[in-house]
């Protein structure tokens, strides 16, 4: 196969499949021909992220992303895109085991905030709580001059409900309980734009669109960015000439 790209994931599945339903369908297509091309490693067996952030005497899940990363260079991927955002907490060690382009969600979702609500001093976050543990994205949107709210003691406790009990484990979304959680970070906490800090609160996003509330999706901004690199690779740019704008 020709031109193709890598998806890293498994972070969980029904998140992944969020992630590959948004690329088919975006693409615009009048044949088969026009669908992109890419290899899915959905590497469901990834310890969990969060738990071993939290403490590292749990399973280390550095050692699966390698080998997934490791393999899908051999086959010759033009570029790799990984949509979990708390596995990012290993991205420098992964992008240094290929010399293709490896892209960072958080990064460009960072930006792409930036670019879009440019008078906006801050943002709200809600992500797992590895990723807040951590500072993922914390330190990401502070690079960029911008000031980050976590809400109350209130926020976490949903957020994991929602994204543990109900789509981890029962593979729903309760659309009040996202609702509630937006409602929340807007009316009391006072943020105009929430960033959705795992793939996970992207699929809410997506099943559950029906708010007012701004939101930055990364699942949904890297499905348009992934989009619109393999569309210009396939058509002769080099990799990582097409890529190049978002190495952030």
């Amino acid at each position: 196969m020709k031109h193709f790209f890598s998806i890293i994931g498994g972070m969980g599945t029904i998140a992944t499949e969020s992630y590959v339903r948004l690329i088919n369908h975006r693409v615009k297509i009048a044949r088969d021909q026009d669908y992109l091309n890419y290899i899915l490693v959905n590497d469901a067996q990834v310890p969990d992220r969060t738990a071993y952030i939290k403490d590292h005497t749990k399973p280390n899940f550095f050692y699966d992303l390698k080998d997934d990363v490791e393999g899908q260079d051999k086959l010759g991927t033009d570029f790799l895109v990984m949509p979990c955002n708390t596995a990012h907490y290993f991205y420098d060690d992964l992008a240094a085991l290929t010399d293709k382009p490896f892209l960072h969600m958080m990064r460009i979702a960072v930006h792409n905030f930036v670019d879009n609500f440019p008078n906006e001093e801050k943002i709200g976050l809600i992500a797992t709580e590895g990723s807040i543990y951590d500072h993922l994205y914390v330190d990401e949107i502070e690079k960029v001059g911008r000031k980050v709210e976590l809400g109350g003691p209130e926020i976490q406790p949903m957020v994991n409900e929602l994204i543990y009990s109900d789509i981890k484990e029962k593979g729903v979304v309760d659309h009040d309980l996202y609702h509630k959680i937006l409602k929340t970070m807007h009316d009391k906490y006072g943020c105009n734009v929430i960033l959705l800090g795992c793939t996970e609160l992207s699929l809410a996003q997506e099943k559950a669109p029906d708010h007012p509330y701004n939101v930055i999706d990364p699942q949904s901004i890297i499905a348009d960015v992934s989009i619109e690199l393999a569309l210009k690779i396939r058509n002769g740019m080099d990799p990582k000439d097409a890529c190049q704008k978002y190495m952030y």
